[in-house]
């Protein structure tokens, strides 16, 4: 269509980078040993999130408008553990392109339809059958400054109005002519794609680091999942979001924010792999007590508690494995075999209880286990990639299951596992899930609690990286301090907070500073959120490499990358 031909018009200016920025101290007990000297992030180019294009139009023109439609994003790839990280590299079809159109033309006429104009325009056309360049200016400067995460330049806006004015023009209706302007905005890259830009650093010559606006927008969609709000475009505009003490009055205020509860819920359910639960599903006639609301709240009970624990409580991530608080909905309660009220409700576990820890909540174990049964495997695989960062491989392609397929009539999964350990080609990968896993078969499919399986006894001892146990407690405690445990977090959420997966090359010696943090404040998450946001990794990019490039792409069969953006072939 000729107005989205306008666009052709935007041209990004993107160079890569290398920087350091000066650290900002903040906890009176960290560490004195100093942030390496080569410590930054990547240049990058990454797609808005589902959530974050919701939050997005929420924020600018509120909850009902953002829920009437389904965000137009097409699905990410899992990179190194996050869904996020790979939003640089997902490939955006015509037909996606064309859904992200229908959205944006459905959400414009929501804005200026009889329900919404009067307090989302600020003003009044002279005539609504007529075009008013200064309304129509006065209105796609304020949004578009909103949307795009920065003001517009004055070129964009006179493209914005023209199209404005002449549709409305044609259609003698001022506010088809604004909806018009408005999609145009809402399909630009500028709002689809968060993109990383440069500005040279003053204090230290030779070196770049992002812009404010950039940084700005790092911020905010790292604490809140959400673009930036008023105060912090705001600092971004008059520069000064590099003051030390600006930066850090801004990280304080948005920590304390209610809105850090949305930003780290969206981490942990994207670390935790829970955009699984979309497609989970349990036999009826093995589990009737699992429905759709019992696994949705499983998935929500496990960020309550997270939540609860981590932001509300200030406490110990750590003992995130062995906390027996939690809380309980009647959807819930049937699994665990508790009587509830209505609604969500705190609730403690006795301490003769074996349930203690996200570990033996049914969010974990039954989205580690098959449709009928339990697996140890899978549960003790989630274990190591999701809170360890141990990659577990791929099972061989030349395994003979013959021998396998003859042990399913074994009582218990310990006994039907027991031939992976004669198996060369399938003990290397078994010795490193199973027995993690095997402590927790007293949990069957569905995550009900049960002392034997198929009128056997069950053996739960185990073993994890050379502590072994003798019941879930152990387990629990052994994951608790576990030393790869505190750095498998702090490695995930600087990929979540820069944008892209962390490098082994590049980014080790910032990690384990970062860790070293951690742990000096008694592995509370929310002063390791404050180390990284003041580090220089989190501000400055590496001039040697970048990550993501906007275009379209046919086929999403691989990550897309175009070397230059080019609409007019749209």
């Amino acid at each position: 269509m000729w107005f989205i031909k306008l666009l052709s018009n935007f041209r990004f200016s993107l160079f890569l980078f290398s920087a350091a920025l000066l650290l900002v101290a903040c906890e009176d007990n960290i560490s004195e040993l100093a942030e390496p000297e080569d410590s930054a992030s990547v240049l990058r180019i990454r797609l808005l999130t589902g959530e974050q294009f919701t939050n997005s139009i929420a924020a600018v023109f509120g909850e009902d408008i953002a829920n009437s439609i389904l965000p137009p994003i097409p699905p990410m790839t899992r990179i190194d553990g996050l869904l996020s990280s790979g939003a640089a590299f997902v490939g955006v079809t015509s037909d996606q392109i064309s859904q992200i159109q229908q959205a944006a033309t459905s959400i414009a006429a929501r804005v200026v339809d009889e329900n919404h104009r009067d307090f989302l325009i600020p003003c009044s056309p002279e005539s609504v059958s007529a075009p008013d360049g200064t309304c129509a200016a006065l209105f796609l400067r304020d949004t578009g400054r909103l949307l795009n995460r920065k003001p517009l330049e004055n070129t964009r806006l006179s493209e914005l109005v023209d199209i404005a004015n002449y549709a409305a023009e044609q259609a003698e209706d001022f506010y088809e002519g604004l909806a018009l302007a408005l999609e145009a905005i809402l399909i630009s890259p500028d709002f689809i794609f968060i993109v990383d830009q440069r500005e040279p650093d003053p204090d230290r010559p030779g070196f770049d680091r992002l812009d404010n606006f950039s940084l700005a927008s790092r911020l905010s969609f790292f604490l809140w999942n959400a673009p930036p709000d008023e105060a912090l475009l705001t600092a971004a505009e008059s520069g000064d979001l590099y003051d030390d003490e600006t930066l850090l009055r801004e990280t304080n205020r948005m920590l304390a924010s209610s809105r850090l509860e949305s930003g780290m819920r969206a981490f942990f359910d994207d670390m935790l792999g829970f955009d699984e639960f979309n497609s989970l599903a349990k036999d009826p006639s093995v589990y009737p007590m699992v429905t759709g609301s019992t696994l949705r709240d499983a998935r929500e009970q496990t960020l309550r508690t997270i939540v609860d624990h981590l932001i509300v409580g200030d406490s110990d991530y750590r003992d995130l494995f062995t906390t027996r608080k939690t809380f309980m909905s009647p959807a819930l309660g049937v699994v665990y075999g508790i009587p509830t009220g209505n609604g969500w409700t705190s609730y403690v576990f006795p301490d003769e209880s074996p349930r203690l820890g996200i570990l033996t909540q049914v969010s974990f174990l039954a989205a580690n286990s098959h449709a009928v049964r339990s697996s140890p495997t899978l549960r003790g695989q989630a274990l190591r990639e999701r809170f360890l960062c141990q990659l577990v491989p791929d099972p061989p392609p030349n395994v003979d299951f013959s021998l396998l397929e003859e042990a399913e009539n074994a009582d218990t999964a310990r006994e039907r596992l027991a031939v992976h350990n004669t198996n060369p080609s399938c003990a290397g990968c078994h010795l490193i899930t199973d027995p993690m896993g095997l402590s927790l078969e007293n949990f069957d499919g569905a995550g009900r609690f049960r002392e034997t399986e198929n009128g056997s006894e069950l053996d739960i001892s185990g073993e994890l990286d050379g502590v072994f146990y003798d019941d879930i407690e152990g387990l629990a405690l052994a994951v608790r301090d576990h030393p790869k445990l505190p750095n498998c977090l702090v490695n995930r959420l600087f990929a979540y907070s820069t944008g892209g997966p962390a490098s082994l090359q590049h980014d080790r010696d910032i990690i384990n500073w970062l860790e070293n943090r951690f742990v000096a404040n008694d592995y509370k998450l929310t002063a390791l959120l404050r180390a990284l946001i003041i580090s220089k990794a989190f501000s400055t990019v590496r001039t040697t490499d970048s990550q993501g490039k906007m275009g379209f792409s046919e086929s999403t069969a691989e990550p897309f990358r175009l070397p230059e953006p080019n609409f007019n072939s749209l």
